[in-house]
């Protein structure tokens, strides 16, 4: 669907290539991660699927702060590991590292039937044969066990997450969870059996907000 980008001003695909190329990413990539902006701006005019309207803030709001995290998926792409998109929306931070990422296996899941039927047609027009929807609450996808890692965009606290989709994950998995600023408070009521391996700044092209990866696995609490 390389038509569908063209219908934004040449300034937002600029934009994007210019995010793309300061978190070390082809800036080619701005026409397939167009297509699916372009998308999901059509389908947003009916469904309502995400708040943010603007194209160009949802360069900045969705594609690129998804994408901020990107370096941190590449061992699960080097080994074909399996990550769990919770709660995903109209499929952020999902998608878009689908999009960057080939061979990375993603699994979205989303409980809201009409964001579950975008997901299912974005993966189709997009052809990413590696995604796949799964349309369900976190806490009732009968899957214990089968990803490498999980993570969550602005879903809920860290401690809530791992009591919805801490099951998800094997022994040796981990939770990526984007955050706004360094979350202590989480952290520190991380629940038993849960630790805190690393954090991360992230810096988004286009946003002056802080940022940050909370990467969280089985261990000492």
């Amino acid at each position: 669907m390389s038509d569908a980008s063209t219908s934004f001003d040449p300034a937002l695909r600029r934009r994007l290539e210019s995010g793309l190329v300061a978190l070390n990413l082809d800036p080619a990539l701005a026409s397939p991660l167009l297509d699916y902006l372009a998308l999901l701006a059509r389908w947003n005019k009916t469904y309502n699927l995400t708040a943010v309207r603007d194209p160009q803030e949802m360069v900045d709001k969705h594609l690129l702060d998804s994408l901020a995290m990107h370096p941190y998926v590449d061992g699960l792409v080097a080994r074909g590991g399996a990550l769990a998109d919770l709660g995903t929306g109209p499929g952020l931070p999902g998608i878009p590292l689908a999009i960057v990422k080939p061979g990375l296996r993603v699994t979205l899941v989303e409980s809201n039937g009409k964001k579950a039927r975008f997901l299912r047609e974005a993966v189709r027009q997009l052809g990413l044969k590696d995604v796949r929807v799964v349309e369900s609450r976190i806490e009732d996808v009968d899957e214990p066990g089968a990803f490498d890692a999980i993570t969550a965009r602005a879903l809920a606290t860290l401690p809530l997450i791992l009591e919805l989709g801490g099951h998800l994950l094997q022994p040796e998995g981990r939770l990526l969870a984007m955050k706004g600023v360094y979350p202590a408070d989480e952290i520190a009521a991380l629940p038993a059996g849960w630790a805190l391996q690393s954090a991360y700044p992230l810096t988004v092209p286009g946003l002056a907000a802080e940022r940050h990866l909370v990467v969280v696995g089985r261990g000492a609490a």
